[in-house]
């Protein structure tokens, strides 16, 4: 390969990575990106949903809602760890300060699609609708994963919190998850 074709690849391997970390989805002050959800085993009926959401405003916005034809509701939940026993709590909206981003991860704010109308397949784009109080509904997509994969990965397991979201299950059967306090749980 001569080096006019090297520089070439290497542009255009650059340009795809920039592409690769452009902004999906923005709304007035509010950019949305990187979101995406893990595939659901079979019988499985929730599913967490990921994303990063950026405010270059100079004022707070809130995310009030996320509504998705693929389940019945979709809840804003966070995990906590406290004297090793980890537990989610419904989250109600959450608030993005100005200048900043809030991070939806496994094991810190996270969405939870709830009874879910179909399995939740790799390759899939699975949309939502997102409301911002300054915002305003935003429509997005999330991009399914594979069942094990962990963002920055490369598609690695996922070993937070004892068990990835996408391997819950059933959520009555989180008791049985080694490290989850289902008690704590509020609807």
């Amino acid at each position: 390969m001569t080096l006019r074709k090297y520089v070439l690849a290497a542009a255009l391997a650059l340009a795809a990575h920039g592409a690769a970390h452009a902004h999906d989805f923005k709304a007035g002050a509010i950019e949305i990106d990187d979101l995406w959800m893990r595939a659901t085993a079979p019988g499985q009926s929730v599913g967490g949903g990921y994303m990063e959401i950026d405010n270059d405003g100079k004022q707070a916005d809130r995310l009030l809602s996320i509504t998705s034809p693929i389940a019945d509701s979709v809840e804003m939940h966070e995990t906590r760890t406290e004297n090793g026993v980890s537990s989610m709590r419904a989250t109600g909206p959450v608030t993005i300060p100005p200048d900043s981003e809030i991070k939806f991860a496994p094991g810190g704010y996270h969405l939870m699609f709830l009874k879910l109308k179909q399995p939740l397949k790799q390759g899939d784009e699975v949309p939502a609708t997102l409301v911002f109080e300054h915002a305003g509904a935003v429509d997005v997509r999330f991009k399914v994963k594979p069942i094990g994969y962990k963002a920055g990965s490369g598609g690695a397991m996922n070993h937070d919190m004892g068990h990835g979201m996408g391997d819950m299950g059933n959520m009555g059967n989180m008791g049985n998850m080694p490290g989850m306090n289902h008690g704590t749980m509020q609807r």
